[in-house]
């Protein structure tokens, strides 16, 4: 088994379900790759568990195939002949049957790929739950699946499970300073090197265990991106064709729209060129759900109440990067005619600023802040209107004190020159501020700030990337 990094919340949630008195049914959701399996492994192995995975769409399987997919599997692990898969019912009995007694946690892997294919399929798990499983107290069912959408409309908030779920868990990225234990092994990689490489992984620790560490960044990027047999240049089209099937072309095509930065849903309709439905919102929702974007609300500043406004971002990088440089060179790496890996300038700085707001965490600690403190903290717009300008703000953060925390982040190549003291003052004059409230400047860089910025005093906080990188 691979090293396991990191995720000891999530574990000592799932260990919690352990000192209960009576069977649990738990739910874990998240991006495909985000590492909910090795998550389900690591906490499994101090028990008895059977592990049972659904099968991709790829493969073509009708709901027939699917149960004789599983009986075979119940037939491995419970090493007793393979039983008729007629019937839903009758599978879950035979595993039931064997889980009468004592400690045992049993995981339907990929549940959403389970459930999809027989619409009987849920209805008999519930049927079962009830009257089998939820009859032995040390008991733990574990369902997890990658279409997050999927799972909240079909369990999370389906009345048959209502009332049923004693744990309901998100895996969202790893914190930086767990992707920095991926080169605990080195010292030769420099933190600069680090965040290119992060820029385009994110904090899935999948892509994260296909870097080698005798390889630098550029050497890595161009082996998983831009070689045909690459990890990562297929990857998109595995994600989309296992996750949203028939649907593939609509995902894709929002993603399209959002990977130049951030739009408003009115903005996304006149992109498409269709008109306000409640469709596209589920489209949205759906892509929200599975990690690939974030919608991000504004907020007003003098009550601290969330805004009716809000823009949609990719938040994944891994998408982001595929969208705007491997997709758009596909043919060109096909034939092996790239020697050059492209110029990422133009597409890092919103990659770093998805580091950011994914490590969010990590600044309360460094600036000092106790999250109970904060009022609201988002990238924050105001949009133009007679009384006020238009304004964006990378990412600001309101505490209860009536202080307003305002960043910048900031990628450049070089140490970044004065021009930024500029660049903030004018964001900040655009802000409509109430009259009792005070503010501070903070830049968050990657490659260090001119001695003139540092000795301008414009800035009360001046971070450094690889402050993130540190556990505390």
């Amino acid at each position: 088994m691979q090293q396991f990094y990191g995720r000891q919340q999530e574990l000592n949630k799932l260990e919690f379900l352990t000192k209960k008195h009576t069977a649990s049914l738990a739910v874990i959701k998240g991006r495909r790759r985000i590492g909910k399996s090795r998550l389900i492994e690591q906490f499994c192995t101090k028990y008895q568990h059977y592990i049972f995975i659904g099968q991709p769409p790829s493969l073509g399987f009708d709901g027939q195939q699917e149960r004789e997919d599983f009986a075979h599997q119940l037939s491995r692990q419970l090493q007793i002949p393979t039983p008729r898969a007629d019937d839903w019912g009758d599978l879950l009995w035979h595993l039931s049957d064997r889980v009468k007694k004592g400690r045992v946690v049993i995981v339907l892997d990929e549940i959403n790929w389970l459930g999809h294919r027989d619409a009987s399929f849920l209805g008999k798990l519930k049927s079962a739950w009830d009257l089998c499983f939820s009859k032995n107290p040390k008991l733990i069912l574990i369902l997890s699946g990658s279409l997050t959408g999927w799972i909240e409309r079909n369990i999370l908030h389906h009345t048959g499970f209502v009332g049923r779920i004693s744990l309901d868990l998100t895996l969202k990225e790893l914190p930086l300073a767990d992707c920095h234990l991926f080169w605990k092994q080195t010292r030769q990689w420099s933190n600069y090197d680090k965040f290119k490489l992060l820029t385009i992984t994110g904090g899935v620790p999948r892509y994260l265990e296909e870097i080698l560490l005798d390889l630098d960044a550029e050497q890595n990027i161009r082996r998983m991106c831009f070689e045909p047999e690459g990890y990562l240049f297929n990857e998109f089209e595995q994600i989309f064709s296992d996750l949203f099937s028939q649907r593939n072309a609509i995902y894709h095509n929002l993603l399209e729209l959002l990977i130049n930065g951030p739009l408003e849903l009115n903005d996304i309709y006149q992109a498409l060129k269709v008109e306000k439905s409640g469709l596209i919102g589920e489209y949205l929702n759906d892509l929200s759900k599975a990690g690939f974007i974030t919608r991000d609300y504004t907020w007003k500043i003098n009550s601290g109440r969330e805004s009716k406004l809000s823009r949609y971002r990719v938040s994944d990088n891994y998408l982001r990067f595929y969208l705007k440089y491997i997709k758009l060179n596909r043919r060109r790496i096909e034939r092996d005619t790239i020697k050059r890996l492209p110029a990422l300038d133009s597409i890092l700085g919103l990659q770093f600023e998805n580091l950011v707001l994914n490590n969010r965490q990590k600044l309360f600690e460094l600036l000092g802040l106790d999250v109970d403190d904060i009022v609201y903290d988002n990238p924050f717009f105001q949009n133009k209107t007679l009384r006020q300008k238009g304004c964006q703000i990378d990412y600001m953060i309101q505490t209860r004190f009536n202080v307003l925390y305002i960043f910048e982040v900031k990628y450049h190549k070089t140490p970044i020159s004065p021009t930024i003291i500029t660049e903030v003052k004018e964001k900040v004059d655009r802000l409509l501020l109430p009259k009792n409230f005070s503010y501070r400047h903070g830049l968050i860089h990657v490659n260090g700030v001119s001695s003139k910025v540092i000795d301008s005093d414009f800035f009360n906080f001046i971070i450094d990337f690889s402050k993130f990188l540190n556990h505390s």
